[in-house]
């Protein structure tokens, strides 16, 4: 996962960071090492991205998310380490460090080495603050990782933190195997103090229990304090509360208080008898068979008599069996102790525990149970017995919250691992957010091309509709106005014939017309009316000479004085004009 994280430093976007305006070219980008290391040196209690955002200065988005992955990296490292608060503060400065490297070289900014010493690091989630030497060393070692991080900034190198780490693996190690030996040693000493402590408590309940509020005779009560004592420990310590030996030796000694109080006793004289007459021979196997040798014969002197005396009926002086200046202490819960089963206690082991809030807390490891006299064997993280513990108490502190366990921690290379992996599942999600961004951009910049160019076109269209119509009401009128003067021309068509008729019909034998030549250069030909035949309506015409004969139709004639090429002479000025006008109009119409 760690090979990812160039992808996050480059591609993910956080709310609320100071990310550059604008993309700068890489010269541009400054050089945030000093300030880093100002604040590794005067040693802060603050984020990387809370100094970024104190100074105006355009970071890079490569730095921004560095100082980002750095500050999450550490939090959650420090969250899950179990570390004491004491330590939290001084392994989270690191932070600085981190983001110096992360942006220095991204996937590669932590040596194997480096994050070797940083798993390890769980070795000291038992320390506490309790000026002791383990807790000493410690601290010193700190101060010395203080330096040796100023270094790598300097030197621009991680060579200084790598030596450090080195040096402090090796003293990790090296103080792993001794605490190893001395465990070792914890164990065995301690399994075989509690068979002495359970011997010695199991003992002192009985016969504080047997001797409690009763009169006996004082050598009985000497003898049981100070010899029989011993059998009943020795019973305990060498075969058990579940042994015979056991019982046979707390039924002897059931049987000293009951002879030897009258008050006991007397009620029965019969079985006092059987009692008194065996339990010399009682005492002296069980004796042997505890301790392994013979009763002293001095020993049961005293007790022989007192038995003699209870039989024949005698009444011997009696005392208190357990007076207040003896102050014998006993405990009557080692008698009535239930087995703990290894199911209820075997999954603490090896687990740290903290008693108390803040700096104030007190860390211990749960090294072992003591299943003989149920006792929880407390130690420290340098393998130093710290105390004991019964196992009501211990429990009873669990339940009311007093002591409670702390959680499983996580090694520094996983942290980083969950932690990439997320914020790259958050990359992975901002770029499919982006890419869909930038593909409904693209939608909606092609929509509105697409709309603009249907736009463009509906506008062309309407355009060319409008051009179409104006140009076809254009021709419309176009069309109107020729048909108009087309009726016009006809119009003065028909009064140019009407004219040129009238003169046709009105001109008499010996009238003369003009006959325009053939081209422009060509003088008019003057020619008179020779010849006029009615029923033919033919018009013949000669020179002057009367040669050069021409003959006209009559409907020749008109169109001829029409056209402007017949011209008839003599028919008055206000004529000519007349049809002069009519003519003119006649061709500029057809022009």
């Amino acid at each position: 996962m760690s090979d990812r994280i160039d992808q996050v430093l480059a591609g993910i976007r956080v709310p609320d960071l100071p990310y550059p305006t604008a993309k700068a070219a890489p010269e541009a980008t400054p050089d945030w090492r000093p300030l880093l290391l100002s604040c590794w040196s005067e040693q802060r209690d603050e984020r990387v991205t809370k100094v970024l955002r104190s100074v105006q200065i355009q970071w890079s988005v490569r730095q921004v998310n560095a100082a980002y992955l750095s500050d999450r990296i550490m939090d959650v490292f420090l969250k899950t380490s179990g570390l004491h608060t004491s330590l939290v503060s001084r392994v989270a400065r690191l932070r600085f460090w981190l983001a110096w490297r992360l942006d220095d070289a991204g996937n590669t900014a932590l040596s194997d080495v480096i994050l070797q010493w940083l798993d390890h690091l769980q070795e000291w989630r038992g320390w506490s603050d309790n000026g002791g030497r383990s807790s000493r060393i410690l601290l010193e070692q700190l101060d010395s990782l203080i330096i040796a991080v100023a270094g790598s900034f300097e030197s621009q190198t991680i060579e200084p933190l790598e030596n450090y780490c080195r040096q402090s693996l090796d003293d990790m190690f090296r103080r792993g195997a001794q605490v190893t030996r001395l465990r070792e040693r914890l164990y065995e000493t301690e399994l075989g103090a509690s068979r002495q402590r359970l011997a010695e408590q199991v003992a002192r309940a009985l016969v504080g229990r047997a001797l409690s509020g009763r009169n006996l005779p004082p050598v009985i009560s000497q003898f049981i304090m100070d010899d029989w004592f011993r059998v009943l420990k020795q019973s305990v310590l060498g075969d058990g509360v579940d042994s015979e030996l056991y019982r046979h030796a707390n039924k002897i000694l059931e049987w000293l208080v009951w002879v030897g109080d009258p008050e006991l006793s007397d009620k029965d004289r019969n079985k006092l008898y059987q009692v008194g007459e065996q339990l010399g021979d009682r005492i002296q196997d069980v004796w042997r068979r505890a301790l392994g040798q013979d009763m002293p014969a001095t020993s049961g002197e005293g007790i022989h008599a007192v038995i003699v005396d209870r039989i024949r009926g005698e009444v011997p002086e009696l005392a208190l069996a357990l007076p207040p200046e003896i102050n014998f202490m006993w405990d009557n819960r080692w008698l009535g102790m239930e087995p703990v089963q290894a199911s209820d206690y075997e999954p603490y082991i090896g687990h740290w525990f903290v008693e108390g809030e803040g700096a104030q807390e007190q860390r211990r490891f749960f090294f072992t149970l003591l299943e003989e006299s149920q006792e929880v064997v407390w130690t420290n993280g340098a393998g130093v017995k710290l105390g004991l513990q019964s196992w009501s108490e211990f429990r009873m502190k669990r339940e009311a919250q007093i002591l409670r366990e702390m959680p499983d921690s996580k090694p520094f290379g996983e942290v980083l691992n969950e932690t990439v992996g997320v914020l790259v599942n958050v990359c992975d999600k901002q770029q499919q957010q982006r890419e869909l961004a930038a593909k409904e951009a693209r939608a909606r910049a092609e929509a509105l091309r697409r709309e603009k160019e249907e736009a463009l076109r509906i506008q062309a269209e309407q355009e060319a509709a409008h051009k179409a119509e104006l140009a076809r009401q254009k021709a419309i009128a176009e069309e109107r106005r020729l048909a108009d003067e087309q009726l016009e021309l006809e119009r003065l068509r028909k009064e140019a014939e009407a004219a040129a008729t009238k003169l046709v019909e009105g001109i008499g034998l010996e009238g003369w017309i003009s006959l325009q030549g053939e081209s422009q250069e060509n003088e008019p030909l003057r020619l008179k009316l020779a010849v006029k035949i009615a029923a033919s309506r033919k018009f013949i015409f000669v020179d002057r000479l009367g040669l050069n004969r021409h003959q006209f139709m009559h409907d020749e004639l008109v169109a001829g004085i029409v056209e402007g090429r017949i011209r008839i002479l003599g028919g008055g000025a206000e004529f000519d004009d007349t049809l002069s006008r009519v003519v003119g109009r006649i061709r500029v119409g057809r022009n």
